[in-house]
């Protein structure tokens, strides 16, 4: 029996960039579910984390289109580790796998298809690494590598160059909802879960919008 996979996808202020890449995400949920690796009833889980545009309008718009589309409202903009965390936690009792990743077209989508086969393969969580920072200014490339070296001189146990783009099992998420932190850092929490895991690495594009 195939997999139920939920992309979890955090949106803040996203009109420009949603109506381009929803359908990226529509079209890599098909294309799974018809290699056979994932259940059609998988489905692309916006979170709608407080916008002030037409973001949320523009995903209930999408679900009455495809239910394969379907999205939450916070209340209140929480911030992405919490926009991400929130749809995570609405994921876990309905799914078998879910993969966060960003709105903005950056991550590419492509790298699901490994995700998914090591999951198959026995992995429980899998971290998407960039395998370069050639899009990024030498500022950002900079300030992101000293931040990595200094998490791991105080100790943090962070995948080099992993963001919040991952699979994660149902099973690793029932776990990680046992933590009761409240200033969440998601790419420093999963490691310390345990379960199996493995990297997929790829490269990032421009943001789309």
């Amino acid at each position: 029996m195939q997999p139920i996979l939920y992309i979890v996808i955090p949106c803040y202020n996203e009109e420009k960039v949603l109506p381009i890449t929803a359908p990226m995400f529509l079209k890599k949920i098909n294309d799974l579910s018809a290699a056979g690796k994932i259940s059609p009833d998988s489905r692309v889980l916006f979170v709608n984390d407080g916008s002030r545009d037409t973001t949320w309008k523009i995903i209930t718009d999408l679900s009455k289109a495809d239910p394969h589309y379907i999205g939450i409202c916070q209340s209140r903009n929480r911030g992405h580790q919490n926009a991400v965390l929130a749809g995570l936690m609405e994921a876990k009792d309905r799914c078998d796998i879910t993969i966060s990743i960003d709105c903005d077209g950056q991550d590419d989508i492509n790298a699901m298809d490994a995700m998914v086969d090591e999951y198959l393969s026995g992995a429980e969580i899998v971290y998407g690494v960039r395998s370069k920072r050639d899009t990024d200014t030498f500022f950002k490339r900079f300030t992101a590598e000293s931040f990595y070296k200094l998490m791991k001189w105080m100790g943090a146990d962070t995948v080099y160059n992993h963001a919040d783009y991952r699979l994660v099992s149902s099973r690793a998420l029932k776990e990680f909802a046992n933590f009761k932190e409240v200033n969440i850092f998601l790419r420093g929490m999963f490691p310390l879960v345990g379960f199996k895991s493995t990297c997929v690495y790829y490269e990032r594009h421009e943001r789309i919008a």
